[in-house]
């Protein structure tokens, strides 16, 4: 698996998706649902954003994501 894994590639893919989760448009709903549908979006960026942020290595087999967290988050 090591040699098979484009860490670039990866990182990529988060940082499009935490793109796409920004673009992405309401559904027709209201009440407790849009706010669960906002929460869940809120959260999904956020996950993506920040591994999308991320250096990845392979070190003895394992995949490291190496994540600055002083910077630009608030």
């Amino acid at each position: 698996m090591e040699n098979n894994l484009d860490t670039e590639a990866m990182i990529k893919r988060f940082q499009d998706r935490a793109a796409a989760v920004k673009k992405r448009d309401l559904p027709p709903i209201g009440g407790e649902e849009r706010q669960r549908f906002i929460a869940q979006a809120q959260t999904d960026f956020q996950d993506f954003a920040i591994i999308g942020d991320s250096t990845a290595t392979l070190e003895d087999g394992c995949l490291v994501l190496r994540i600055d967290l002083r910077s630009n988050i608030s």
